[in-house]
């Protein structure tokens, strides 16, 4: 028996402002029903005894922690710029204002 019906799929396209053909109503109709015999699928071998889980493998954070270093001081930083204004680099503008 199929999962989902022609007229299913042919509302689910009306919903999605989808325009689908006869013909491909009835493509779509067996691929979406193939994808969802496969999701019933894991669901039936899903066990109780099994805990929810978001990965396969465990995760572990492998960032360093974060440690204060002195830096550079903002006429450093801006001494071998071109232009500066106000502790900023200043950049040609390359947009007009109308757009």
């Amino acid at each position: 028996m199929a999962a989902i019906s022609r007229e299913e799929v042919a509302h689910l396209a009306h919903l999605s402002r989808l325009a689908v053909t006869e013909q491909e109503l009835d493509v779509f109709a067996g691929q979406l029903d193939v994808i969802l015999q496969a999701v019933a699928r894991v669901g039936e071998v899903a066990a109780a005894d099994i805990p929810p889980t978001s990965h396969s493998v465990p995760l572990v954070n492998v960032l360093r922690e974060d440690v204060e270093q002195p830096c550079l001081t903002p006429a450093e930083a801006l001494s071998g710029a071109p232009d500066a204004y106000e502790d900023r680099f200043r950049v040609p503008r390359i947009l007009s204002e109308e757009e």
